[in-house]
């Protein structure tokens, strides 16, 4: 290709609607132009690397035994409802309706399509495993797209789907997707680490996520240099007391004015205690059941720990008006003492210690001397809070260190999820009906040409590991006048096309 043939539009100046470096030098380099918010149109010089990312991602799935297919990106509503997604997805899906005002909806992702495709065809454990992958358009209807590439609401991506026999072949399925994620990412140039993630709106049993390292990730990362544990901030485990001090003696309550003290910050200032002392109690709708969440008031609730925990769908805390209806009080008076809710849930942390400090569920007042399992009806202990810097590994239990990371691939071991709620079964070799078992294998393509310059770039811009750079080569003509350079110029050209 001539330069001078050459469609590459470039900028002088950061566009102002540009907030992190890959936006700022995808646009400027004329890689990408974008269309409206959170679309965008990829012009050659970001097409052609776009194309050789793919072109890597054929490469380790084809390896690993995968085969390629191409889905609809416009799905029926009822494969969605057949799982009980059409509801519980929420906005992000795009929903529409054809001229015959049936349901359909732009693909986030093709779990329903491909369960749907497997159970029309595999009747005999013979046809199984099988591994089918697809590189392909998805929509998400992001409520803030933002930073370009790495977070929009159209992009492409690359999504594969197992399916089994057994759980033995379903861990080795997962294992082999690993191993070639590990090979890919690898082979693209990138430094990365894979680490334990939540499942989320996908389901499943077991989730990692592979994260490109750059300082301007979105994503936290907690990393033990000791044994290797590694995991995001969401997924991250607190380690349980080695001991209780539960059985420590405690006076009885003592209720205590606190007048216009709503937060912990507030109450430990006011009653010169540290933050540590004060229970935070959480009050959040749960499918539709009343919950208390209590921490230390010195950690913070994470409330995916709480989702899983609950095994809850919809999530969400309570409103100004369901805290005064279940507590008595206003919002930052709340206690575990005499809470009209339906389940008290507490960090098992709280197991290390007694005279603790809580909201009365009286405005302006709090109690002192609170024994959590003599005063309140906690019934669980458990992992509930977001780890810190403070903590150990939870399996070796030295320190740990936070990095930050773009999650660029994504892997889920989802058992029967799909193929229960589809009834995609096979029959195995006593001729018994059973449910398929299947994993689901994410890639961003997208997301990684932006991840690619998050890592790598200066002053100057973008530098490409050479695998996906859109040129390997420039070759400069630096004497046109002269025929025998000029043909040696063109001869060389000719022979790299």
């Amino acid at each position: 290709m001539r330069l001078s043939q050459y469609y590459v539009p470039t900028l002088r100046e950061d566009p102002a609607e540009a907030e992190v470096i890959s936006h700022k030098l995808l646009l400027r380099a004329g890689m990408i132009r974008k269309l409206t918010s959170g679309m965008y149109s990829f012009l050659p010089h970001g097409f052609r690397s776009l194309n050789k990312i793919s072109n890597i991602v054929r490469r380790e799935m084809d390896r690993a035994g995968c085969q390629e297919v191409l889905l609809p990106l416009v799905q029926p509503a009822d494969l969605w409802r057949e799982t009980g997604r059409w509801d519980l997805y929420g906005r992000e899906l795009l929903r529409m309706k054809d001229r015959h005002q049936r349901d359909y909806c732009l693909g986030p992702t093709h779990e329903e399509v491909i369960t749907d495709l497997v159970r029309d065809e595999i009747r005999s454990y013979r046809q199984l495993p099988v591994n089918l992958y697809q590189i392909q358009t998805k929509f998400r209807d992001e409520i803030r797209p933002r930073f370009g590439l790495m977070r929009c609401r159209e992009f492409i991506m690359k999504d594969g789907y197992s399916f089994d026999r057994d759980e033995k072949e379903n861990e080795e399925s997962y294992r082999i997707m690993q191993q070639a994620y590990e090979s890919l990412f690898s082979g693209l140039g990138l430094s990365f680490r894979a680490v334990e993630a939540d499942t989320g709106p996908i389901g499943g049993s077991q989730s990692h996520e592979f994260m490109v390292l750059a300082d301007t990730g979105e994503d936290s990362l907690v990393v033990c240099s000791g044994c290797g544990y590694a995991a995001n901030l969401e997924k991250a485990e607190v380690p349980s007391p080695q001991s209780g001090n539960t059985e420590a003696e405690c006076p009885q309550p003592e209720l205590v004015q606190t007048p216009g003290m709503h937060t912990v910050a507030d109450v430990a200032a006011y009653l010169d205690v540290p933050r540590n002392r004060i229970l935070k109690t959480l009050l959040y709708k749960s499918d539709g059941s009343s919950v208390a969440a209590i921490v230390p008031g010195d950690r913070e609730l994470n409330e995916t720990k709480l989702a899983n925990l609950l095994g809850a769908a919809e999530l969400e805390m309570a409103d100004a008006e369901a805290v005064q209806n279940w507590s008595g009080a206003e919002v930052g008076y709340s206690g575990p003492l005499g809470l009209a809710v339906d389940r008290v849930l507490a960090d098992h942390s709280l197991l290390e210690g007694t005279d603790w400090i809580c909201g009365a569920n009286q405005t302006d007042a709090h109690y002192r001397h609170i024994h959590l399992d003599r005063d309140a009806a906690v019934e669980l202990y458990a992992d509930l809070a977001t780890v810190g810097e403070e903590d150990v590994c939870p399996k070796c239990r030295t320190a740990i260190s936070f990095q930050k990371g773009i999650e660029v691939g994504h892997v889920f071991k989802l058992g029967t999820k799909y193929s229960s709620a589809m009834n995609a079964t096979y029959l195995d070799a006593e001729g018994r009906e059973r449910h398929i078992l299947m994993g689901c294998y994410g890639i961003g393509v997208t997301r990684l040409l932006a991840a690619a310059i998050e890592q790598n770039h200066d002053e100057n811009g973008p530098f490409f590991p050479p695998s996906i750079a859109p040129f390997e080569v420039e070759l400069l003509n630096l004497g046109p006048q002269e025929e025998e350079l000029s043909a040696t110029a063109e001869s060389l050209r000719s022979a790299v096309l």
